[in-house]
């Protein structure tokens, strides 16, 4: 009897996946528990909302400088409209970073859009209605003092949030966050609270807006140096990703340590600010783990750690101003 004839099998090319490489997943995707209110607070990114706080602190400081009087009402919805835009902008961030499959490995926290804990629809509307929150409590500040022409300033805010990480150009894409960071959460966040306030801008919040956005910008850059392996696969040109580790070690160290050097010389006029250096041992701690991680995961303590210690800076400025 004769033997079977065997037909030779050729391989089959190797198509490369289109897009994000981390997308290329064999298998059918997982079932996935829907999100709990415990995920939904989770994608907010609470550990964030330091950096809302300390441009508020210390524009409502600078305030005092013009005007002894605390303006605490509207200290209070300035800090609403700053905590509205950060989770807003979080949610946003996970809606876009989901869709393009940024998330689909993380290092950090998992992700609604990117985990499939939650239709992208869904975490898109949470997004769009915190911003629209922040829009209602900003117009209420505008009518309050009758600055109009700063419902200007809250749109591009509200624009700048969205297309950090949304729209086919994302700015946070093209290493360009940190820029954008300091200026919103330093810049626009610090004196636009102080002029809300009284209608001036003193030399003292100026300085304090630049310390603030530093240490805004450091956050971010722990954040990033986090991310740098997953963000250089999906094609997200962070800085860190275009700059690489070693410099972006660097600039989070100078991030850290010029808003004291900024405290240390507003000291020889205000001596409570020198109990900002206070505060500069929670920064050290920072920069020591930023500078001796292991793993990735390491850096979500710097994060935090840095994230803590510019509410500290902020709450000590304020003080030295106030005081």
């Amino acid at each position: 009897m004769a033997a079977p004839s065997r037909k030779r099998s050729h391989p089959a090319k190797k198509r490369r996946p289109g897009g994000n490489p981390q997308k290329a997943r064999a298998g059918a995707p997982q079932a996935v528990a829907p999100a709990t209110a415990r995920d939904w607070i989770a994608a907010a990114r609470l550990r964030t909302l330091p950096l809302a706080i300390t441009p508020v602190l210390i524009g409502t400081g600078s305030a005092t400088l013009v005007d002894e009087q605390l303006h605490w009402v509207i200290a209070l919805a300035c800090l609403a409209v700053a905590f509205a835009l950060q989770i807003g902008v979080n949610y946003a961030n996970d809606y876009s970073d989901g869709i393009r499959g940024t998330d689909d490995v993380r290092v950090g926290p998992g992700r609604l859009t990117g985990g499939r804990k939650a239709k992208p629809r869904t975490v898109l509307i949470v997004a769009l209605a915190f911003f629209a929150l922040a829009a209602v409590i900003g117009l209420a500040l505008v009518i309050r003092t009758g600055q109009w022409w700063l419902i200007a300033v809250g749109a591009v805010c509200i624009v700048a949030a969205w297309f950090y990480t949304g729209g086919k150009r994302p700015y946070g894409y093209n290493a360009m966050g940190e820029l954008f960071v300091f200026v919103f959460f330093g810049l626009v966040a610090t004196l636009g609270t102080t002029w809300l306030q009284v209608q001036a801008l003193p030399q003292e919040g100026w300085f304090g807006a630049v310390a603030a956005g530093l240490l805004a910008c450091a956050v971010l850059l722990a954040n990033n140096l986090r991310d740098i392996d997953q963000d250089r696969l999906a094609g997200k040109r962070t800085l860190s990703v275009l700059i690489g580790r070693r410099p972006t070690q660097v600039l989070f160290t100078l991030f850290v340590v010029v808003p004291f050097a900024i405290a240390v010389f507003l000291a020889f006029v205000y001596p409570i600010a020198w109990l900002t250096l206070i505060a500069l041992l929670g920064g050290l701690a920072a920069i020591l783990i930023v500078w001796t991680y292991r793993t990735p995961r390491e850096l979500i303590t710097a994060l935090q750690v840095t994230s803590f210690t510019s509410v500290a800076y902020g709450a000590l400025l304020f003080w030295a101003f106030a005081g």
